[in-house]
């Protein structure tokens, strides 16, 4: 007979908002690895701080200023982190593929390398940009009880 497969509890989702200015990047980034280190997660986390503030980044300058900023929200379960930017723009992201002389146009190419998946939920009025992680729950059985 097989051992029972164990997993981290499910946690209620954790949301934050953040204004539509340069300081929100850090401070979501700072808000995704808090999260993670208070749910006893500590894989992923260097893929899941750089999604964040790559996604965050992105809903900054293609997202509508004056709109109320951006909303980082976090859950898990299942064997996974997933990580959700909201913006007030309901145009769809595009992943580009620069040249080496390009100064920009690499987050989601990024995002799509270092998550095991992405994607866009389009809303009437706004979108939320997705990514998700894979999790070793063997790691969070050592912090979190069943």
């Amino acid at each position: 007979m097989a051992p029972p497969t164990h997993r981290p509890r499910q946690q209620a989702p954790l949301q934050r908002a953040f204004g539509h200015d340069t300081s929100s990047v850090s401070e979501a980034r700072k808000f995704a690895e808090q999260t993670l280190d208070d749910w006893g997660i500590t894989d992923r986390v260097d893929d899941v701080r750089l999604c964040v503030s790559e996604l965050a980044t992105n809903a900054l300058l293609h997202g509508t200023p004056g709109s109320g900023g951006i909303l980082v929200r976090i859950r898990t379960g299942d064997h996974l982190v997933r990580v959700e930017v909201r913006d007030n723009s309901s145009a769809l992201p595009k992943q580009r593929f620069p040249d080496d002389e390009s100064p920009t146009g690499r987050g989601l190419l990024l995002v799509a390398a270092c998550a095991d998946g992405w994607g866009v939920d389009r809303y009437a009025e706004h979108k939320v940009v997705w990514a998700d992680f894979k999790i070793d729950t063997t790691e969070a059985m050592k912090v979190i009880s069943c």
